[in-house]
């Protein structure tokens, strides 16, 4: 390929970002997922339970952890494995709505704490634990005022209670939230008297509960909440406090209130970014980098390499042929087998399976497949993908080792199928045993567990036996060039060309055109708020294949003319190194965005993101190894070799 053609190849790269830039990404569509279901007045609405979860211990508990008011039987919902991965145990609750009938007041149950639960409230408050719920698939969230704006935020669930000061008192009590105010937010059909559920909102208030005469669970009539004398709960001026002993009485109201919201759109409100100036903000400035980079490389192919090649061809003498210079002169070298090329072949095949998944799993979100309101789906989707797309990992792997000569497919492609699946099943392990010790619904079950094994030995194994076999049986892959027998003495580099030195520089422009989306990624998986600007990670996902490209062509050119041919591993690594910057970047945000402060949920939080740095290494590694490997083919094939 001539330098023209490399230079159609960039300019069509940029055209392409260019118009993924200019299209909508944060309006992708979605497809619902489950199928709307219409309610007629008066029919009943079942509230769901689901985990109560907090940003500063990270460890989530089944609802019924608390002593909270129970219906008469328990039943769990069914669940997929993205749900239990998730730490998800969605149960029935004794809340019982009628479509279009407000109820006030409503009694549930009367408990009396006991030393142990005052406890357990206590700690909850204390770590800011919320109550999530879910009606009609729809999370329950509490409207938050913004007072910088004339605009409402929804915050996930409901705090469990809060910690406050009696009034001429300087001791701090712990308050329970046991009246619920909500909201069902319906649209109604034109035609019919049916509806739709659109929003599912809540108001928690702390009141400490009244009644005459005894208690009758059917017919006490409350003092403090009577809807027969007007008297409604709409403050906590006298809050429930939580003491061994004493008694707390959960209430609820319930309005429907009809929306113009349609129920395609209900998600919306969820999902509504307010601070899209920011992610085009990253695109912008990824988009200078790779604009920066794409004019190194463009310069490199129009002057630099043209002319070289072109000098190259035009050799007229022996003599001159003799007086080779710059990258023509490793050409006996350059295709040499590098050291450990065995665990580059199993790494080059993991970062395609990677990339594989990725990118096959960030279509579907993009094109709505996967939508919020399947709980979930985006982790299943992801581990059903990567267990799929084993096949490509072996025959990646073993194309790779057939053309550095390797003769036993069957040891490759068992490293192929077990190393990385390896490691993070064993850091999976370790981090779900301390969940276990607390006690958390966050961890895995055996079953599932089971599961996991199963998809890992049944299908992504035989199907990257599969793949290897199929990669081994192709003709192997021929180098442009031969290689000498006798490897030739690298000259001494200069201090900028040291390894280590190109290789973190290498990886600095990869973590930059990425860190303010990791930002927000970072802020929906560990302040649990929702992410769904898939449009925006699609083409971020684009700027950091093209950055991770270009900064490795780059820096092989320069490495290749200084007459240092060991670019196998350094282009793996060149690219690579982004992942220690993106895990710095996870140390800096843990100390400046996170309040977490129990031992347990650190080591969560490190152990989490050490996986995903791996993860992340062996996929930017990947990418950054196939274009250097695709690059020097071609600059060796443009040229005569005597």
């Amino acid at each position: 390929m001539r330098a023209p053609a490399m230079l159609r190849w960039a300019a069509a790269g940029l055209a392409l970002v260019a118009l993924l830039a200019a299209a909508p990404p944060a309006a992708a569509f979605y497809l619902p997922g489950v199928a709307p279901t219409d309610v007629g007045k008066g029919d009943e609405l079942l509230v769901k339970v689901n985990k109560l979860t907090s940003i500063k211990t990270q460890l989530p508990y089944t609802y019924y952890s608390l002593p909270f008011c129970k219906p008469n039987t328990i039943v769990d919902s069914a669940e997929n494995l993205g749900e239990v991965l998730r730490g998800d145990r969605i149960e029935n609750s004794p809340y019982v709505f009628q479509m279009r009938e407000p109820k006030m007041c409503q009694i549930i149950c009367k408990i009396t704490v006991t030393e142990k639960e005052a406890k357990e409230l206590k700690e909850k408050i204390e770590d800011e634990y919320r109550v999530n719920m879910v009606l009609d698939n729809l999370p329950l969230v509490v409207p938050v005022q913004r007072p910088d704006r004339n605009t409402v935020a929804y915050q996930g669930g409901y705090h469990v209670g809060v910690k406050g000061q009696y009034a001429g008192s300087k001791d701090e009590k712990h308050f329970i939230h046991n009246h619920l105010s909500f909201s069902v937010k319906f649209h109604k059909d034109d035609d019919s008297e049916l509806s739709r559920i659109v929003g599912f909102e809540v108001k928690p208030f702390s009141i400490k509960h009244q009644f005459d005469g005894n208690w009758n669970d059917a017919n006490t009539r409350l003092t403090t909440c009577d809807p027969h004398n007007s008297k409604f709960v709409v403050n906590s001026e006298t809050p429930q406090e939580v003491e061994v002993g004493k008694d707390i009485i959960f209430t609820y109201d319930v309005r429907f209130e009809e929306s113009e919201i349609k129920w395609a759109s209900r998600w919306d409100t969820y999902l509504l970014m307010s601070d899209d100036q920011i992610h085009w903000f990253s695109i912008v400035n990824s988009l200078m980098i790779v604009l920066f980079l794409s004019g190194m490389v463009a310069m490199i192919m129009m002057r630099t390499l043209y002319r070289d090649i072109s000098r190259y061809n035009q050799l007229e003498t022996q003599e001159e042929a003799q007086e080779e210079t710059g990258w023509k002169l490793v050409h006996g070298d350059v295709f040499r087998p590098p050291v450990n090329s065995d665990l580059l072949c199993v790494f080059v095949g993991t970062g395609v399976q990677f990339f594989g998944m990725l990118l096959v799993t960030m279509i579907f979100a993009v094109l709505g497949f996967l939508s919020p309101s399947n709980r979930g789906g985006l982790m299943t989707a992801m581990l059903l993908v990567w267990v799929l797309m084993g096949l490509i990992a072996g025959y990646s792997s073993s194309r790779l080792y057939k053309m550095f000569k390797g003769a036993e497919w069957k040891q490759i492609t068992l490293r192929t199928a077990f190393l990385f699946p390896g490691i993070a099943f064993v850091i999976f392990f370790i981090l779900n045993a301390l969940i276990w010790g607390e006690k958390s619904s966050g961890a895995v079950p055996f079953t599932t567990m089971f599961a996991l094994v199963l998809l890992w030995f049944g299908i992504s194994v035989p199907l990257v036996f599969v793949g290897s076999y199929l990669g081994f049986k192709k003709p192997a892959m021929e180098p442009p060039v031969k290689t000498n027998k006798i490897p030739r003495q690298i000259p001494e580099q200069a201090w900028y060309m040291n390894p280590l030195f190109t290789i973190l520089i290498g990886g600095i422009l990869p973590f930059g055109a990425v860190f303010i989306e990791l930002f927000f990624i970072l802020t929906s998986i560990w302040l649990h708020q929702f992410y769904y600007i898939f449009g925006f990670l699609f083409l971020v996902f684009v700027i950091l294949i093209i950055t991770c490209a270009e900064i490795t062509i780059v820096l092989c050119y320069f490495q290749l003319c200084s007459e240092d041919y060991n670019w196998w591993w350094r282009s793996y690594l060149t690219s690579g190194s982004s992942a220690l910057y993106l895990f710095l970047y996870a140390g800096f945000y843990f100390w400046t965005k996170l309040q977490i402060s129990k031992l347990v949920s650190g080591i969560l939080y490190f152990g989490y993101m050490l996986l995903a740095s791996f993860s992340f290494f062996v996929l930017t590694g990947t990418i950054g190894f196939c274009a250097c490997f695709w690059f020097t083919r071609m600059i060796y094939s443009s040229v005569k070799i005597d």
